[in-house]
């Protein structure tokens, strides 16, 4: 409840939070507080932009007060494009702007747009002749200390200080110019303000009262002062920092005001008079969509229609009562809505696309509709999904429509620049950063001197949920509050990170949104230019775009469409087939086997370790499965996959009535769509369908009065259908909690059949397909580690690059004639050091004259200038000369004789000279040494230039001891929840010492480790009593195990180490039992009492198993008494082969954490025969 001030006063020069780091306001809380403080109106003025003013418009009309639209420009000493400073060194100064009406508000866009676009230096500037040309219906200050008239006063000159004020007098009249009066407890403002009330007495303007807002509450000051150090990237405990000089910037009440001017209630006065003079009226219901130009003079609706039976016959062949029936609804809606341009723009463009062979199609809810079908602006068939067109747009609201549309991402920018060159207003859509619970933790922790360790330790105990804030985290995490309460540094960062959480942190480019216009946009809105681009970009975020009536639609660029197309075109190459993706045979079990075995590493959305876990317990073997899989591996509905698998392979199930048996048999009687909510609701409730969709929705966002409101209806409907009212009740009750997680089933079909193309190509054409997938991942090295582990289990061979056959990308290379099989040769640009420009240098001189015969061959032939030293080495240490057959260290040793022999040939050749041995032929190369690096030499080079081993691996020849004993891949660890007791076997590849320097353990260390296996890495910590514990296992290049529990608190788990074991006791410290494989007809009583010896030798605690193989291939298990537990360490393996052969002993380690596709020989592989043993 707010009532009117004693003193009138508005606030009228106001940053929010999108002043970015500058201005601490949420717009929420600023409007609440005007309005509590009892100001009719309140402005919005922040530096340079308007990104927040649509937000803020809304915001006040909600809350019952007046908006001043505004902004604090920034205007240029003299022409706006110059990037100069004047003789004071200013290169801007600062100018509050407000709009008194819609014309005004139109040329604050203008004014915004062209300040980024065209005045950018620094700040996004204005100047005099872009504020004359766009002046009407604005408002103009003298503004603060930052301005023109202050700047020159408090440099003494007044006369420029009046001529300055004349000039902005000349434009704006004296009623629309004012001067404006700060008092911030600034020595400077104190100075001036009599000069600046003299100046407006005798021009006859009328002075304004302003308090330069900030922040907004008078302790919120410290909370700022960390927002700016944010910015400037410095600590508070730095004297020569950018600061505000004093506390007083914030939203300061109306007595508050009138005290700092007690004789100037004419000023006080003016700012009530100004928000009166202020009047923008917006209207959002108002379109500007662009519209299609169909040919030979045809309506739109006309040509849609045309286009829409014309698919419609490519599509289903005949055109069934059923079809026509649904495209005539659809078109209907379409059309009613003034959508059919829209739909025609997404035609074109996708039209275009194809034409282009760049892939494309619509994702999610778009899919939902015959027509965009049709158009052949999606893939799946509605009509076969079941998919309902009022899950893609509601017959009943006015919104605009969202066709997402994924495009193959290396064409994604040539069908971006058709739609700006056909529709011309078009822009990217800016999306705005903001500090999250976690990343404000860091910032104000790093802000204020808080040690890194400390930092971390504090951030780690902020829950990884959606929308979690530190308020929430505090009631959540237990040590958190204790922390809180006990530790006043602590109580101070969250204490300050709840005041800046949540604000805008920088502006970025949304990675889909375009906006398309049908008329300049900077009359629409306000236009953004990102630093070092030339793209145009809206000011305003996505929903904001799509409120003011612009029609936003999302290209998404989708990297499986581009490495579907590189593989596809691979495989066109190398073995004449040109796959057609779009009509594969969706029931073809050989591409389901790669699904049922988890074999699905690099398939689109079902690669991740969980997802393969599903995948093996579900065994998919049609389509449905696989949409179904999709939409049940999500937090919430996953609690139904057991009940999906189990019904799935047997189990019955039944349900209350034939409609929900109908609607829900496809997912053995389980809810797992929002489609299936909705027909449960039309077809049972007897609910219309557009009611229908909109209460599936209501349910998935927990809206209980749209839910409440259409529970009698449904059970009256159920009752008609002639269920008991009691079971109808129940229906619904159990409609609910499913209805919560149903997923899209449109969204889910459309990912499942793109996931079922990339299982075909790698099911077919394994070679291409991961040719193409390393080359899109070649900037991931975790990833590229992944998928050559990937290569190495699908025998496909993964050689170094070649300066001889290797391109920029991943090659396929196919050898002549028969007998060896096709390999992968690394791509040239996946070397560090080896930039775009080498490689095309390298390739042209390739294509130009045949393969290089040795390094001084090729350093004649290529571009030195570009392939300089560095690039040598490089390619050296990647093994690229290997073919050459040269030695990788013998080619180091002479690099630099090389280059000196190959530039000095290529300057021979340029000025026309020719060799002294005739024809114009290289003289004989230098003989090389024999000179090679140890096999650790030679994978730490290739590791440095490549991020990663080709040729080997230092873990190869273990590779059999570490999968044994590891209970879990690095690779998988991503997959696991939080705590999971894991055992990991690899290498140490780096350490990190941390000392703790605050806290319970202040002054102790700790080991940060970067730890690799053969699938990828992972860091692992080890606290300080572990770390003094296994000190002499902890080393560079060490070959460990590790037992740890995974650590999910932060952004990437990692591993918090409770025990390291070397490699070479691991299995005597991780075996769970022990086999001996002996023939039956080799027992006899001395071999049986050698083998009691050994056994009595190496005593221990794993149980003793002996196999027995008889000459009929039967096997006998036979358990060993406790008396012959043992120890399986390496004497005892060793012992123990020396008398029964090699082969005949299997340690078997612990079972895997996470299931894998294969497996060496494990304690589950004998658990049945061992079981029958001990039975």
């Amino acid at each position: 409840m707010s009532h009117p001030a004693a003193i009138p006063f508005v606030h009228l020069h106001v940053h929010t939070h999108y002043s970015l780091l500058d201005g601490a306001n949420r717009i929420d809380e600023l409007v609440k507080t005007a309005k509590q403080m009892g100001m009719p109106s309140v402005a919005i003025t922040d530096h340079g932009n308007m990104f927040g003013v649509i937000e803020f418009y809304r915001e006040a009309i909600a809350n019952g007060i007046k908006p001043v639209l505004g902004m604090e420009a920034y205007i240029a000493p003299g022409d706006r494009r110059a990037r100069e400073k004047d003789a004071r060194g200013e290169s801007n100064y600062h100018l509050l702007l407000l709009a008194m009406n819609n014309a005004g508000y139109r040329n604050l866009l203008k004014l915004s747009s062209i300040a980024y676009r065209e005045g950018f230096y620094s700040k996004p500037r204005i100047d005099r002749e872009v504020l004359a040309a766009h002046h009407e219906g604005l408002l103009c200050t003298s503004t603060c200390l930052g301005a023109e008239i202050p700047q020159a006063l408090l440099h003494r000159d007044r006369p420029s200080a009046e001529a300055v004020a004349d000039w902005y007098l000349s434009l704006f009249g004296p009623e629309r110019f004012f001067i404006e009066l700060q008092d911030h407890g600034i020595e400077e403002q104190r100075t001036i303000n009599p000069e600046l009330i003299e100046i407006a007495r005798r021009k006859g303007v009328g002075l304004v009262i302003t308090n330069d807002v900030h922040y907004l509450r008078h302790e919120d000051a410290d909370a700022h002062d960390v927002l700016c150090c944010i910015q400037t990237k410095a600590t508070q405990d730095q004297t020569d920092r950018f600061k505000f000089p004093t506390d007083q910037f914030y939203l300061k009440s109306p007595e508050e005001m009138a005290a700092l001017f007690p004789t100037l209630d004419e000023a006080m006065a003016n700012t009530v008079r100004i928000a009166d003079m202020c009047n923008v009226d917006l209207d959002f219901k108002r379109r500007h969509t662009p519209v299609y130009r169909p040919p030979e003079r045809q309506t739109a609706e006309e040509y849609l229609r045309k286009l829409v039976f014309d698919g419609a016959k490519q599509r289903y062949g005949e055109v069934s009562p059923e079809l026509r029936e649904r495209i005539d609804y659809e078109l209907e809606v379409i059309q009613s809505k003034g959508f059919s341009s829209y739909f025609l723009i997404c035609w074109d463009f996708v039209h275009y696309a194809r034409a282009q062979g760049i892939p494309c199609g619509a994702r999610g809810s778009g899919c939902s509709s015959v027509v965009a079908y049709c158009l052949y602006l999606s893939q799946p068939d509605p009509l076969r999904y079941g998919l309902y067109f009022e899950r893609f747009m509601d017959p009943d609201r006015d919104e605009m429509p969202d066709i997402d549309i994924d495009i193959c991402q290396d064409g994604r920018e040539q069908v971006l620049q058709y739609v700006r060159d056909k529709y011309g207003h078009v822009a990217q859509i800016i999306t705005f950063g903001t500090l999250k619970a976690r990343a404000a933790i860091r910032d104000v922790c790093r802000v204020t001197g808080v040690p890194l360790a400390d930092a971390d330790r504090i951030a780690k105990l902020v829950p990884e949920e959606l929308k979690m804030t530190l308020d929430k985290a505090l009631s959540q995490e237990p040590e958190l509050k204790r922390l809180y309460d006990e530790d006043m540094r602590v109580r101070r960062v969250i204490d300050i990170g709840r005041r800046i959480e949540g604000r805008a942190r920088h502006a970025g480019v949304h990675a889909a949104g375009v906006v398309i216009a049908d008329e300049p946009l900077d009359s629409l809105l306000p236009l953004y230019k990102a630093t070092g681009s030339d793209a145009i970009i809206t000011q305003f975020e996505g929903p904001t775009v799509e409120l003011v009536g612009l029609l936003k639609m999302d290209f998404l660029g989708l990297r499986t469409l581009s490495v579907l197309t590189l593989a596809c075109r691979l495989v066109e190459q190398n073995h004449g087939v040109k796959i057609d993706l779009e009509h594969l045979d969706l029931s073809d079990q050989r591409v389901y086997s790669i699904f049922a075995t988890g074999q699905t590493k690099g398939v689109f959305q079902f690669e991740s370790g969980g997802m393969r876990d599903v995948l093996m317990k579900m065994r998919p073997n049609r389509i449905e499965d696989l949409i179904a899989a999709n939409a049940l591996y999500r937090p919430g509905p996953m609690v139904n996959i057991d009940a999906y698998v189990a019904r799935k392979h047997g189990e019955r199930w039944a349900t209350p009535h034939k409609i929900m048996d109908e609607v829900l048999e496809e997912t053995y009687g389980i809810i797992v769509y929002q489609e299936q909510v909705a027909r449960l609701v039309n077809q049972l409730g007897g609910i219309e369908r557009k009611r229908a969709f909109r209460l599936a929705k209501a349910i998935s966002k927990k809206k209980t009065a749209m839910i409440e409101a259409e529970r009698e209806p449904f059970i009256e409907g159920c009752v008609r259908k002639g269920l008991k009212r009691q079971v109808a009740e129940e229906i619904f009750n159990q409609i609910l909690p499913f209805g919560e997680y149903a997923f899209n089933k449109a969204h889910s079909t459309g990912y499942a059949l793109v996931a079922f193309q990339t299982a075909y190509v790698k099911t077919y054409y394994p070679v291409e397909f991961m040719a193409a997938l390393l080359t899109y991942e070649m900037g991931d090295t975790d990833k590229v580690v992944e998928y050559i582990e990937e290569c190495r289990r699908l025998d496909i061979d993964v050689r170094p690059p070649d300066i001889n056959s290797s391109r920029s990308d991943f090659t396929v290379v196919m050898p002549r004639g028969g007998g060896e099989r096709p390999f992968l040769r690394f791509g040239l640009a996946a070397i560090k050091g080896v930039g775009e420009r080498a490689v095309r240098s390298i390739i042209e001189a390739r294509e130009n004259g045949g393969p290089f015969r040795d390094i001084f061959d090729f350093c004649e032939r290529v571009d030195t200038q570009v392939v300089n030293r560095g690039v040598i080495e490089a390619l050296i240490k990647a093994g690229a000369f290997d073919t050459t057959g040269a030695m990788r260290k013998a080619l180091i040793l002479v690099v630099d004789r090389a280059l000196q022999m190959g530039i000095a040939a290529q300057r021979d050749r340029t000025s026309g000279q020719m060799s002294m041995f005739g024809g114009g032929e290289s003289a004989p190369a230098p003989a090389l040494s024999a000179q090679e690096w140890s096999e650790a030499e030679m994978l730490a080079h290739e590791k440095s230039v490549l991020g990663f081993y080709v040729t080997s691996h230092p873990l190869s020849k273990q590779s059999d001891t570490l999968r044994r004993f590891a209970t879990v891949d690095c690779a998988d660890i991503a997959h696991l929840g939080d705590q999971t007791e894991v055992i990991v076997g690899g290498m140490i590849s780096r350490i990190r010492m941390v000392t703790t320097k605050n806290g319970r353990n202040a002054g102790s260390k700790l080991a940060v480790l970067m730890f690799e296996d053969l699938s990828g890495s992972i860091e692992a910590v080890v606290f300080s009593e572990e770390l003094e514990k296994y000190r002499d296992l902890i080393g560079p290049d060490r070959l460990v195990f590790l037992k740890a529990t995974v650590d999910r608190r932060r952004e990437d788990p990692s591993l918090r180490v409770s025990e390291v074991i070397s490699l070479e006791d691991g299995p005597a410290r991780l075996a769970e039992a022990v086999i001996l494989n002996v023939r039956s007809s080799g027992l006899g009583e001395e071999m049986l009492r050698r083998v009691r010896e050994v056994c009595a030798a190496h005593r221990g605690d794993r149980n003793l198993f002996i196999r027995v193989h008889t000459p009929g291939q039967m096997l006998t298990v036979v358990r060993c008494g406790a008396e012959l537990c043992v120890r399986p360490d390496a004497a005892f393996v060793g012992e123990i082969q020396s008398i029964l052969g090699d082969g005949s002993v299997d340690v078997m380690g612990q079972r895997r954490t996470t299931p894998a596709a294969t497996m060496p020989r494990r304690m589950e592989e004998a658990e049945e025969e061992m079981a029958e043993a001990v039975g």
